[in-house]
């Protein structure tokens, strides 16, 4: 049995234009995970993270609160594929991605 996770997340609120995803990619860093992270055009911001279950566990947990300046209204997480990971940059564990 792994205990590696990968999972998918959708956070919704005043989470663009208050450093959330700047957060997220530190604290992601901070935690030695894997993947990326990204505004949306609808201002969410969608997050994949891959690593030891519980530090993936611990990181969406974290989402639903976020950083001081952030209003997060709901966090979707579901799981995530190795595909998803492979967006990511070259030579990047965690990426930050262009908003799509």
């Amino acid at each position: 049995m792994s205990n590696r996770a990968i999972v998918h997340v959708t956070v919704r609120g005043r989470v663009q234009g208050v450093g959330y995803r700047a957060w997220v990619e530190d604290q992601a860093i901070l935690n030695g995970l894997e993947g990326w992270v990204r505004n949306r055009a609808d201002g969410s911001v969608e997050a994949v993270f891959a690593g030891p279950a519980d530090d993936v566990a611990a990181m969406v947990s974290a989402c639903r609160k976020g950083p001081p300046a952030a209003r997060v209204d709901d966090v979707i997480d579901a799981a995530g594929t190795a595909d998803q990971i492979k967006l990511r940059r070259s030579g990047e564990s965690f990426s930050v991605l262009p908003t799509s």
